[in-house]
């Protein structure tokens, strides 16, 4: 696995990445700052922890509501793609706690 120093909301990360998954990483590293940025520039909430869950949400609620394409296109549902998304927050916010 390749490892892969990333900018969120000003912060650096060090993300481990799958070989070829490169432009998906940086996609959704982009997506996640531009909802981490929007939140915090909004004013209304300033703890990078809260921020972080916020745009969790949001961009778990963007992805539920996009119309399903075909069934075998996505990963199993229900707890496992839940917890994944706690992981991948849990290592992103590293130091700064865990989400759970």
């Amino acid at each position: 696995m390749k490892q892969i120093e990333v900018t969120i909301m000003g912060q650096s990360y060090l993300l481990g990445c799958p070989e070829g998954g490169e432009a998906a990483l940086m996609k959704a590293v982009q997506e996640v700052d531009r909802e981490m940025c929007a939140i915090r520039d909004a004013g209304k909430v300033k703890a990078r922890e809260r921020i972080a869950v916020l745009s969790a949400l949001n961009l778990a609620y963007a992805l539920a509501e996009r119309p399903a394409a075909t069934p075998a296109a996505h990963a199993p549902a229900g707890g496992a793609d839940i917890d994944a998304l706690v992981r991948r927050i849990d290592s992103v916010l590293g130091e700064d706690g865990r989400l759970l």
